[in-house]
């Protein structure tokens, strides 16, 4: 069999052809309009898109019990959230000497009609620090009466001085120590600390017992 050799004139002339097809090509490509990239649709509501319209709730916010809720500490972005509650109290376990309620933090409270009771409770991070019993106690009170309800418990972050507060709540209500230990560590996670279990623990509800609502 015999092969056919291509002249060279025919080698060089297929050679300025591929090339002519390659340079038309990226020529075509550069005056291409580039791809629409359509993003994806929002997961938002078109009613809650504007900032105005967002509830957004405070960090670590959730139903203790009917008309008791609890979260970190509130910020602007909130109020439309809690102006929704429609709140007569907030309790708010601050430091032990208390600070000063944030400015913004007490219009919203006068323009809405919200009482504050601050407490001051600890919230250093060092161990075996001496958790206020009186403190929580009055807090109890204040949470336990219906006068003060719908009401918000908050601290900081919503995590230990709130999670004492809200344990034992959960002690008169006649919750199993795991239970209110569960529900601690849901909010504490990583964070949480013996001495406030230790705390809940050893916390005697005997004295409020007459002041625990029907529903406990």
């Amino acid at each position: 069999m015999k092969l056919e050799v291509m002249p060279k004139q025919r080698v060089l002339e297929a050679e300025q052809r591929e090339e002519a097809m390659e340079l038309s090509g990226l020529e075509l490509w550069k005056h291409e309009k580039p791809p629409r990239i359509c993003p994806m649709p929002s997961l938002i509501p078109p009613e809650a898109a504007g900032d105005e319209a967002a509830l957004v709730p405070p960090l670590n916010f959730a139903m203790v019990d009917d008309g008791i809720f609890r979260s970190g500490f509130p910020e602007t972005s909130n109020f439309r959230f809690l102006k929704s509650l429609n709140l007569r109290s907030i309790v708010a376990a601050r430091y032990l000497c208390p600070e000063p309620y944030p400015e913004t933090n007490t219009e919203f409270l006068e323009e809405n009609g919200i009482r504050l009771h601050q407490f001051g409770i600890e919230g250093r991070k060092e161990p075996f620090v001496e958790i206020p019993d009186d403190k929580i106690r009055e807090a109890l009170k204040v949470v336990l009466d219906p006068r003060n309800q719908p009401l918000l418990i908050h601290c900081k972050r919503g995590k230990h001085r709130t999670g004492c507060v809200v344990g034992c709540l959960r002690k008169l209500q006649k919750w199993c120590l795991s239970s209110v230990f569960d529900e601690y560590h849901r909010f504490a996670a990583a964070k949480a600390r013996i001495t406030d279990q230790r705390f809940m623990e050893l916390f005697d509800v005997s004295t409020l017992k007459h002041l625990t609502p029907s529903n406990c």
